[in-house]
């Protein structure tokens, strides 16, 4: 099976742009997950998803910065070789410059990620740039933006007009000039994709935008089948783990109740004189 070879950085990108080579992404929330995907895949998405994910919230809103640097932390220790972006959450880069570069430099410094994701287009322009100058990485975000779930009426596909297309590649050139390094496109139609994957020179990586992006995305749990009541259109699953561990469960408490488990394989043994001492005294 192949491995990406050697470690992936942030030069890697502009590289694979260049050579169209496809860049793949994987979200990653913890420590055993990351140690399992390092050098599977170029790069581990420590996502804002987390919250839906992992935490049981209905959207990405309530996830903090707090919770962002513990995650990437927790994945930072499994992967060498990988590539780790961290999403900045909600109002973590709305308020302030001053206040965006501070969340980002948590991120970059307590969490050890690799370079920031937020999510917006001209009007992040100035954020996006105070944080390159300020030596931060940022991809940016385009499309169906999850932190924007109640200014846009919900998950949908976005940009389904030509006016649309060009307002999302106008976007994404904005964000091109202000300096991100990549650019994610959730959501959209493919030929829109194709028109701003096309006209950029920085890779994009889509999530539902078909197959012409320079890369693409999916949320772990979604790829292995875990997560089962949320069926995206866009997802191929490439597992049934949500399956498996289900049944693995339910044999576990089967043979627990019949005595099958543990076995004698499984249980440990006093040597003959520790075990004639305690005979001795009960």
């Amino acid at each position: 099976m192949e491995r990406v070879e050697g470690k992936f950085t942030i030069t890697s990108f502009a590289e694979k742009k260049k050579t169209g080579e496809k860049i793949s992404v994987l979200t990653a929330y913890d420590y055993p997950t990351a140690k399992l995907l390092d050098g599977e895949v170029d790069v581990l998405l420590v996502g804002d998803s987390l919250g839906m994910v992992k935490l049981g919230y209905e959207d990405t809103l309530e996830v903090t910065v707090d919770d962002m640097v513990y995650h990437t932390r927790s994945v930072k220790r499994g992967a060498s070789r990988s590539f780790i972006v961290t999403d900045m959450p909600y109002l973590s880069y709305h308020i302030s410059l001053e206040e965006s570069v501070r969340n980002a430099g948590r991120i970059m410094i307590e969490g050890k990620a690799n370079a920031v994701k937020l999510e917006g287009g001209r009007e992040r322009v100035e954020v996006v740039r105070k944080l390159v100058d300020s030596e931060i990485p940022v991809m940016g975000h385009l499309g169906l933006t999850p932190q924007s779930v109640n200014a846009t009426g919900g998950f949908k596909v976005q940009a389904r007009s030509a006016d649309a297309g060009e307002k999302l590649l106008q976007d994404a050139l904005s964000l091109q000039d202000a300096g991100v390094f990549a650019i994610v496109l959730e959501c959209i139609p493919e030929e829109i994709a194709k028109y701003v994957t096309d006209s950029v020179s920085v890779p994009t990586i889509g999530i539902g935008a078909g197959r012409h992006c320079d890369g693409q995305v999916l949320v772990v749990d979604d790829m292995l089948g875990i997560t089962e009541d949320i069926h995206p259109k866009f997802v191929k699953r490439y597992g049934k783990l949500g399956e498996e561990i289900r049944a693995m469960a339910r044999e576990y408490n089967n043979e627990v109740k019949s005595g099958a488990f543990p076995e004698e394989v499984h249980i440990f043994k006093l040597e003959k004189s520790e075990l004639e001492k305690i005979e001795r005294i009960y």
